[in-house]
């Protein structure tokens, strides 16, 4: 009895592996078009074994084409891992990912990248090649194993464009970019695509690491249809044009922001009321003789875009048309595409996911944004450098708060700007509220300033340090916040607060000073026991130095974006006060 039962199990086991041989054979014969297309299989299981690679194939064949060059060492360490295995084959078949892969590639022109460059082999013309080799296996191993690592170097090449970027932000090409690196493993991430590992990224589906980046490129996807229907009109270079004024600019000027009266899309009524503008009123409010045509008027639904516009472009919501405003509403709408393009390559340099608490300041945009668990709970206006005096673009960890500091005094400052004064008379520091101290911190001790050769000292022979005391006239004001870096850079307050008024504001030698220090000060140090925004002013008001040691270190970043997008796609522009966008362009673009 158990003779004929294992008889039949055997019949059962036969039969299904004819059935499974027919139809994978079957599902062969529907291929054909060689754009590697998976879904059935160029060849049966019975095929033979697959070909396997070696460390001199893969290092010959991707040095032998310059684009692939790049990449050798993560593709290296990407088939070692896998044992030298095929990665874009199984049982002779191309897995679906050669497909996923090429129609990515296919749109990278949605990426800000061009798909050219990414095209370099005929994989059509291989897969052709391949199907025709069929019956010669020699000759069907050798077009498995060129078009498996021809894949892989083609992935590795797009991935670096798209997860690192086209340029080197630590290149000398480029103003130095010190943010911490974006370190992804691109051997690891080959593995993700192909199914063959987990990660929490979604390198599985090429998705974007950061939502500001797919905002950006919902804008890009807008800007370039805009572009394709035409752009938008291009106001007289000396248009000056207040509310309630007329203008023949006006119906251009409505179309640059409304889409033009009557047109699609548009709010405005054909044939709005008839209104007599203000610069058609005489002195003693009489009507002019004939009222200007209505869709020359600057009405209120005009103004409104105006302001949302003047919003959006950083610059003052008064809804008046001239100088900053008007050259906002004619730059081109190709350098506006351009300007999106290369804030989505910065944010490639940026690491992979930010930690969940965090400082950010944008220099461009004038304003530090505090984050926790991942969400702004606050943001305010800064001053930055000026152009002469650039505030660096780095990352690194606020330490220390510091109450009622002490200004150190640059050495810039006293030898060109109170060498004279200090020859003709020393004591005149107190005027300054500034003191000569040698050693630091605690162990500070004053020199008379009298005592001092200011005609003759140098940089180098000039071992004291000269600083103003804490109160009203110090440059740092009441706080300042302390993240140690080479670039000697740091947040703290400032006694200028009218500066804050400006919509451009760079005006410091690179420190960043924030126009609510005490909020900030309170924030920073509300997990610390007995230092509440009380205790910070009383500290404050005693005009002596404190150091207060955070609890745990808080990452800042000080990046450079020109251009950033809300979830709908809704782009905001800053100006390039430093032309890092010209440097970067310049490389990107050519």
């Amino acid at each position: 009895m158990s003779f004929l039962i294992r008889f039949t199990s055997l019949l059962w086991v036969l039969l299904l592996v004819a059935l499974g041989s027919a139809t994978l054979q079957s599902c062969g014969s529907d291929q054909g078009s060689g754009t590697g297309k998976s879904g059935g299989g160029l060849f049966s299981s019975d095929a033979g074994p697959q070909p396997r690679l070696d460390s001199t194939y893969i290092i010959n064949t991707l040095r032998a084409d310059p684009n692939f060059k790049p990449q050798l060492l993560a593709a290296r360490r990407f088939y070692r891992d896998r044992n030298y295995q095929l990665a874009w084959f199984k049982n002779h078949n191309p897995v679906p990912q050669v497909q996923t892969l090429q129609e990515i590639i296919a749109k990278a022109n949605d990426e800000g990248l061009d798909p050219k460059d990414y095209q370099t082999k005929d994989f059509k013309k291989l897969f052709d090649d391949l199907e025709a080799a069929r019956s010669d296996t020699a000759r069907r191993n050798a077009l498995e194993r060129q078009i498996d690592v021809a894949l892989t170097g083609t992935y590795m090449k797009w991935g670096s464009d798209f997860y690192r970027g086209i340029a080197n932000p630590r290149d000398s090409k480029n103003t130095a970019w010190q943010v911490k690196p974006n370190k992804i493993k691109l051997h690891k991430a080959l593995l993700t695509f192909l199914g063959e590992r987990k990660s929490r990224y979604n390198y599985y589906e090429f998705a974007p690491l950061h939502p500001e980046y797919a905002n950006l490129r919902k804008a890009l996807a807008a800007y370039r249809e805009q572009e394709r229907a035409g752009g938008w009109p291009v106001l007289p270079a000396n248009l000056k044009l207040r509310p309630g004024q007329s203008s023949p600019a006006v119906a251009a000027l409505r179309q640059r922001l409304l889409g033009g009266a009557g047109s699609p899309g548009s709010e405005q009524p054909a044939t709005p009321p008839t209104a007599m503008p203000v610069s058609l009123r005489d002195s003693a409010g009489r009507g002019a003789a004939a009222p200007a045509p209505v869709d020359e008027l600057y009405g209120p639904e005009l103004v409104e875009a105006v302001k949302a516009f003047q919003s959006d472009a950083g610059l003052k919501p008064d809804g008046i048309i001239s100088g900053e405003t008007l050259a906002a509403l004619n730059v081109p709408i190709g350098t506006r595409i351009d300007q999106i393009i290369l804030n989505m390559e910065r944010w490639r340099w940026l690491p992979k996911r930010f930690e969940p608490n965090y400082l950010l300041v944008n220099i461009p945009e004038y304003t530090l944004h505090v984050v926790e668990e991942n969400k702004e709970v606050f943001s305010m206006p800064v001053i930055v450098g000026k152009a002469l005096n650039e505030t660096p673009v780095f990352s690194d960890k606020v330490e220390y708060v510091v109450l009622a500091p002490y200004w150190n005094v640059p050495f810039s400052i006293i030898e060109n700007e109170l060498r004279d004064k200090l020859v003709a008379n020393p004591d005149y520091l107190d005027r300054l509220d500034m003191e000569v101290v040698k050693g630091w911190g605690a162990k500070a001790k004053p020199v008379d300033p009298s005592s001092i050769d200011w005609a003759g000292v140098t940089k180098e022979n000039f071992k004291y340090t000269l600083r103003r005391r804490p109160g009203p006239k110090n440059d740092l004001g009441d706080v300042k916040f302390i993240f140690p870096n080479s670039n000697d850079i740091y947040l703290h307050d400032t006694p200028h607060d009218e500066l804050f008024s400006q919509t451009n504001r760079s005006f410091s030698h690179g420190c960043v000073r924030v126009k609510e220090p005490i909020k900030l000060a309170t924030y920073l140090l509300r997990n610390k026991p007995g230092w509440d925004q009380q205790t910070i002013l009383d500290t404050i008001s005693r005009r002596r130095e404190k150091y207060i040691t955070l609890k745990e270190k808080l990452p800042v970043y000080l990046v450079y974006f020109t251009a950033w997008a809300d979830a709908d796609g809704h782009p905001r522009f800053r100006k390039d006060i430093y032309s890092h966008d010209k440097a970067l362009a310049r490389e990107y673009f050519n």
